[in-house]
């Protein structure tokens, strides 16, 4: 850390337990006074913080208990529940950023309030910093294989060296980052990486930056604030992005090991074959028993079906006992009875036995079959009590009268009700007694860091941990986002996983990444920050996407060790345990998404990671942004390389993540708005501002990309949904939006300029070779109308010309979407010349181009006009008025029969017709016309149509109804 960085700390903490420290204006003789100083605060707010919503649950069900939220909290800088201490060190980051931008920027002169980030009156100081930056607009690809990022698991992770890039860009050193969702805390790591980065990644990062022509990063740790609504994410978070003694973890960690060795290492012992020598397990492999269909003999699931020559299970093989053809869904599953003292209940199990024992001897490794010694010891250790610190918790919403909870719960089919029922006795007693020591560490730093290493075996140790023996690593493959118990599993010592992990840490932790008090964390819904307004440089999230991942489920094991379990009530998910469909989700990201706005600066950035495959959940994400007062700027991919198990088979996985760049309008727009709000020059107002958001010139392999945003259609799209969110009457159609456009701004390869900017554009575009233009697929009207456009702007054609291709083309029309010929999508949209009269100008350019015979004509001579007979064009904007006004006489007849029509739903339909109406309706202020036809339309169909959904939303809203 350079000097400049160490004045913007202000040395708040020291890494040394012993040395002084300040925190919040306030300095403590060492780390552990400071923290038990914290604690006793946080002690006195738990009884109000106890009453919020979003507190965490204890294993009763009702909140958490205070020893629980205090032992695992580290207060100010990380609490278990939601930290009361977080506008505090917000507004100590705030003071400290005045004093540092006064020492850096004392001389500048004061920036216009329309075009700054912090308007004065918000942040207390003397002067304007002007801020300005284009979205990242580029692909985002860094990889899993750092060892940082592997240093603790979580079910989606988006690489911090993949986010570190973005956290450059738009911020500068000793800004606040904010990410609300931070599952295991990456964008914390990516924020302090900035300022710990190794030499080598800085100038590999700053070439690069300069072959793409852009100023080099400027280095240096920024603050951040993490928040989660899980415990356990926010408990990984914390001990990614606090400081800790690297060497004393790594000592303390070793003690632990070894004493839990010298505890149960004699479960872990097995005879070798010449009956003498003790060997030690690395893992025993069990297999599930089922019973035959045919003779009800028993059947050794891994005995029988794995071929030994391929390791892989065959399709078909024979039941031992009576040799019928069997495969494993024909099998009939076999459960034993056994006594739970643990809730004192006869329960019901699959039925598993050892099959397989993989052990060494010395350095050199083997394997047997189970023997009678090795039997008997698995029943001693099944005879032994139930360790006390495992946890016993009932998995949440498991109904009482059922053994299996996996029909009810999003997050599987596992066939067990209680938490202990997914560890097989010698795992238990292994856990606990590592459990046990980690938590007897007197110092409170170590003792998290300590519970950090431990959690790591949990899944590893469990019976969800599967054989695969054709895989790189036969043990400890757990399947992620979902609990399942296969029917081949391992038993695990501690030491075949934590070995090697204990190892690794030490290298990924030093130098250590983290900065003192550069992290806070807390544990509660992103939609209730105690942040000020207007208090965030930066926004970086990668929220739930529907019902992708159900996070509170997947983390209730975890979070039984520690206690404290997710409060589900303002959980953004789709469930149907939860009671949430695809409007409650929405519902709850736009709460996010809200508080997100209000905390983030004017003028400021969000990037939104967004993984999933569903066409609905990204339209109910759009319009959550939309209507919380962001604008889309930009979407892009992030390619998180190695592929996770279930993306690299799943169909219809998405293997490319969507990047979405959105900005908070500036302070000057919005003041503006407030009073151009309905008119033409409000649109245009929102077009320049928007315009000078979006970056000028986009390439890619030496190829100019046409950057979508600055297209014609969703420069309307945006300019209409800022109005709609904004419940103001949109002034404009779209034919007239286009014409104003061409007026007033510069047009390039379909992309629209402020002045200033075309003379970059057109410097860049003769660096590089021609442009690519965007896919476009057509499923229905809409994209129909837009593939037409794009056909023939630059080569207008007969109909005979287009038909073939177009044919190509509609493979995947909507199944609810009217089908319409394309003489009759032409004819609504676009024109054609008869032959008669001059031959428009569009023509023309086209002909004289690329006909040279036809060269330097005149545009009545009659071989031109023979040429260009009967092709179709793209109207002038400034002539397509009428067309326009005919076309929605026609789609609005249409949509007044759906609204009159006594059917209950709509089967197929014109979705621009419906569009079209809802449009009308909006400018009438007819929202119950636009609800009552929307409660026709299939539900997938309005969640999949971003812009039925925006009405549709904006309707709910206006008339108060419940979404």
């Amino acid at each position: 850390m350079n000097h400049r960085e160490q004045d913007l700390f202000d040395h708040e903490q020291s890494t040394e337990s012993s040395a002084p420290v300040e925190c919040l204006g306030m300095t403590f003789e060492s780390d552990e006074v400071r923290r038990a100083y914290f604690l006793d605060k946080l002690k006195e707010k738990l009884p109000e913080l106890r009453k919020r919503p979003d507190f965490p649950l204890g294993p009763d069900g009702g909140p958490a208990a205070d020893g629980d939220i205090l032992r695992l909290s580290d207060p100010p800088y990380y609490t278990a529940c939601p930290n009361p201490f977080l506008d505090e060190v917000v507004e100590h980051w705030r003071e400290q950023q005045n004093r540092e931008w006064t020492r850096i920027d004392a001389n500048e002169e004061p920036a216009d309030d329309s075009d700054i980030s912090d308007p004065i009156g918000v942040h207390s100081r003397s002067f304007a910093v002007p801020y300005h930056r284009e979205p990242f607009a580029v692909d985002v690809s860094e990889g899993k294989t750092d060892p940082l990022y592997k240093a603790h698991g979580y079910h989606t992770k988006v690489p911090h060296l993949a986010i570190v890039p973005s956290i450059l860009h738009y911020t500068k050193p000793g800004d606040i980052v904010l990410d609300g969702f931070c599952g295991s805390g990456m964008t914390g790591v990516a924020a302090q990486w900035c300022g710990t980065a190794p030499p080598k990644y800085r100038r590999q990062l700053e070439q690069r930056w300069q072959e793409e022509g852009r100023e080099k990063p400027d280095w240096g740790a920024r603050r951040v604030i993490l928040g989660d609504l899980s415990p356990a994410a926010t408990f990984i978070a914390a001990n990614y992005n606090l400081p800790f003694d690297v060497d004393a973890f790594a000592t303390a960690a070793r003690q632990l090991l070894k004493e839990v060795d010298e505890e149960i290492g004699w479960m872990y012992e097995t005879l070798h074959t010449d009956g003498k020598t003790k060997g030690r397990i690395n893992y025993t492999v069990w297999s599930e028993v089922f019973s035959c269909p045919e003779c009800a003999g028993e059947v050794v699931f891994i005995k029988e079906a794995l071929d030994q020559e391929t390791m892989r299970v065959r399709d078909e093989f024979p039941c031992p006992s009576c040799g019928a053809s069997l495969t494993k869904k024909s099998l009939d599953g076999l459960a034993v009875s056994r006594y739970d003292a643990a809730i004192d209940k006869t329960i019901k199990a699959s039925k598993r036995v050892p099959v397989l024992i993989n052990y060494n001897v010395g350095k050199t490794r083997y394997e047997k079959k189970p023997d009678n010694p090795d039997l008997r010891l698995l029943h001693r250790i099944e005879g032994m009590p139930s360790p006390p610190e495992l946890p016993v918790d009932r998995m949440m919403h498991a109904p009482d009268d059922v053994e299996c909870w996996g029909d009810k719960w999003r997050a599987g089919t596992a066939s067990f009700t209680h938490v202990h029922h997914v560890f097989l006795p010698r795992a238990a007693h292994a856990l606990a007694a590592m459990l046990r020591r980690a938590l007897a560490q007197p110092e409170e730093r170590l003792r998290n860091i300590l519970l950090f290493f431990v959690e790591q075996a949990v899944l590893g140790m469990s019976v969800l941990a599967r054989y695969a023996p054709t895989h790189f690593s036969q043990v400890n493959q757990y399947l992620t986002g979902v609990y399942y118990v296969g029917s081949q599993i391992v038993d695990v010592p501690s030491s075949y996983i934590l070995d090697g992990k204990l190892k690794r840490l030490g290298k990924a932790f030093k130098p250590m990444p983290s900065t003192p008090s550069a992290a806070i964390v807390t544990t509660g819904d992103c939609g209730r920050l105690p942040i000020p307004d207007s208090s965030i440089d930066y926004v970086f999230t990668d929220p739930p996407f529907g019902d992708n991942l159900a996070y509170g489920e997947l983390n209730f094991i975890n979070e039984a060790f520690h206690r404290v379990f997710t409060n589900f009530t303002p959980e953004a998910i789709v469930s149907r345990i939860q009671k949430k469909g695809m409007l409650e989700y929405q519902h709850l990201m736009e709460r996010c998404f809200a508080e997100y706005c209000r905390v983030l600066k004017p003028g400021r950035w969000m990037t939104v990671v967004f993984h999933n495959s569903k066409n609905a959940v990204w339209n109910a994400i759009q319009e959550a942004m939309f209507a919380s007062g962001f604008v889309v700027a930009d979407v892009r991919t992030l390619d998180k390389k190695q592929g996770s198990f279930n993306q690299a088979v799943a169909g219809r996985s998405v293997k490319q993540d969507l990047v979405i760049s959105a900005y908070k309008p500036n302070h000057g727009l919005e003041e503006r708005f407030k009073i151009e709000a309905g008119t033409e020059e409000g649109v245009w107002d929102f077009v320049r501002t928007h315009m000078r958001q979006l970056p000028v010139f986009v390439s890619k392999a030496g190829r100019a990309e046409v950057f979508g945003e600055r297209q014609n259609f969703l420069l309307f799209d945006r300019m209409v949904a800022f109005h709609v969110q904004r419940g103001v009457a949109v002034p404009l159609s779209a034919a007239g939006f286009y014409e104003g456009l061409a007026q007033r701004f510069s047009e390039r390869a379909g992309m629209y300029f402020l002045p200033e900017q075309l003379a970059e554009y057109d410097r860049k575009r003769m660096t590089v070779k021609e442009d690519v233009q965007l896919q476009l697929f057509v499923k229905d009207e809409e994209t129909a109308i837009q593939w037409l456009t794009q056909q023939l702007t630059n080569r207008p054609q007969t109909f005979q010309d287009i038909h073939p291709q177009f044919m190509k083309e509609i493979g995947g029309w909507e199944k609810h979407e009217k089908s319409l010929e394309l003489l009759d999508l032409l004819q609504e949209n676009f024109l054609r010349y008869d032959g008669a009269g001059e031959v428009p100008s569009q023509i023309h350019s086209y002909i004289s181009t690329n006909f040279k015979h036809l060269r330097g004509l005149a545009k009545d001579d009659p071989s031109l006009r023979a040429a260009a007979k009967d092709r179709w064009y793209v109207a002038d904007p400034r002539k397509a008025g009428d067309l326009e006004k005919l076309r929605d006489r026609s789609l609005l007849r249409e949509f007044d029969e759906y609204r009159g029509s006594s059917q209950k739903k709509l089967k197929v339909f014109r979705l621009e017709a419906v569009r079209a109406g809802f449009r009308r309706a909006w400018q009438e202020r007819d929202y119950s016309t636009i609800i009552a036809v929307a409660r026709k339309i299939p539900e997938n169909v309005l969640q999949e149509d971003p812009k039925l959904l925006m009405w549709f939303g904006q309707a709910l809203t206006r008339t108060g109804n419940a979404r």
